[in-house]
């Protein structure tokens, strides 16, 4: 497995770079914090570069990458606190998209890929029920046969909900084959309920860029994707999630780095640049060392996912831990190496922090995924989501 960036990955992560610098300055963040501006012209310069279509595959209108692609695009958000829904549509809703279209070929699941390729849809995965990230805490429920089908329940921390034009439900099907009191491996279904048939009720979290939100459903008309049995299809694709939501904390926390360390390069202190005290260096390389471990991290379980590989599920938990680890630590340095003037409104860098944060516990925090890797070694811990 090679963890180093090939030179096509290189061109990608310089190329969104540079339109994300240029497209999604500070203020396009602040505008949106303060009801004062929009990000339209950004998400149209998104799809205008065809990012939408990143990992969707080629015959159904997409670029046909990989979800290491998909996990630089991830990244590269996290930088800028973009406020947009693309990395819900790309990290979640195609990849889930995909893994039912691979094992259930229909023209109704290629369609919704060649719309989202146009950014003629936007869309969010709907999983976590009352803030648990987790297949098994699922209880919204999808009844009926064919397509009459209705979804009822409710989703909380849909990512980009208030903004997503569509949802892929996760829910358990009952009716006369699946009774609503039926074992759990009796298998879930993925569903596509229109933004239009929810309740959304946008979520107060300190990061309102994300456009967080808590989704009901009350018999909503619901277009069955996969019936049943779609338990594996599902975890696939959770598990890309987890790793792009790492990559994107992992990504603003880099930006943390970056610009407390430009800080420390002018601000002085004694008649001295405080970057040039010993102590802040020790503290610095702490920093350096946090974000490229993590990094380092995140890319091997985009490459396990990529490839694959046996190590996938361990890798996206130990992926999800780190990047939680790396904030912990960017977060609180970052704050305090600015001084006084990180606590101001005015100061950039709570963009950052805040992002930072609730990707963190976005996916599932570092704690539950601590956890879920305790159960694959053969231990049992219990921890709130």
């Amino acid at each position: 497995m090679d963890l180093e960036l090939n030179d096509d990955q290189i061109d990608l992560r310089d190329n969104v770079r540079a339109v994300l610098a240029r497209e999604c300055p500070a203020s396009v963040v602040r505008g949106v914090y303060e009801s004062t501006g929009d990000a339209s012209a950004l998400r149209k310069q998104m799809v205008e570069l065809g990012w939408p279509a990143l990992g969707i595959p080629e015959e159904y209108g997409g670029l046909g990458m990989g979800f290491v692609e998909v996990g630089i695009l991830a990244e590269e958000l996290g930088r800028v606190s973009a406020p947009t829904p693309l990395l819900a549509t790309v990290s979640q809703f195609v990849p889930l998209l995909v893994e039912v279209l691979r094992s259930a070929p229909t023209s109704k699941t290629g369609e919704l890929l060649s719309e989202v390729a146009t950014g003629a849809r936007t869309g969010s995965l709907a999983l976590a029920e009352k803030g648990r990230w987790s297949p098994d805490s699922v209880n919204t429920t999808a009844s009926g046969e064919g397509d009459s089908v209705t979804v009822t329940g409710t989703k909380t921390d849909v990512l980009a909900g208030a903004e997503v034009d569509s949802f892929a439900v996760v829910a358990r099907p009952t009716g006369p084959a699946h009774p609503a009191d039926a074992d759990r491996s009796d298998g879930l279904g993925v569903y596509l309920v229109e933004r239009a048939d929810a309740e959304v009720t946008a979520s107060k979290v300190i990061d309102p860029a994300l456009g967080l939100a808590d989704v009901s459903f009350d018999r909503a008309p619901a277009k069955p994707l996969l019936t049943g049995d779609a338990d594996g299809e599902i975890a696939r694709a959770v598990e890309q999630a987890v790793v792009a939501m790492a990559l994107h904390t992992v990504g603003a926390c880099r930006r943390i780095f970056e610009v407390t360390l430009e800080y420390a390069k002018v601000r002085e202190q004694y008649d001295r640049k405080i970057g040039s005290f010993q102590a802040l260096k020790h503290r610095f390389a702490d920093m350096y060392l946090a974000v490229e471990k993590a990094n380092a991290i995140c890319y091997f379980a985009a490459l396990a996912v990529a490839e694959d590989d046996p190590r996938r599920r361990e890798a996206c938990h130990v992926a999800k831990v780190a990047s939680g680890d790396c904030q912990s630590l960017l977060a609180e340095e970052g704050l305090q190496l600015h001084g006084g003037i990180g606590y101001t409104w005015e100061n950039d860098l709570h963009f950052l922090l805040k992002r930072a944060k609730v990707a963190d516990v976005l996916c599932g925090s570092a704690s539950w995924h601590r956890a879920r890797l305790a159960d694959l070694l053969g231990l049992t811990v219990e921890v709130a989501p």
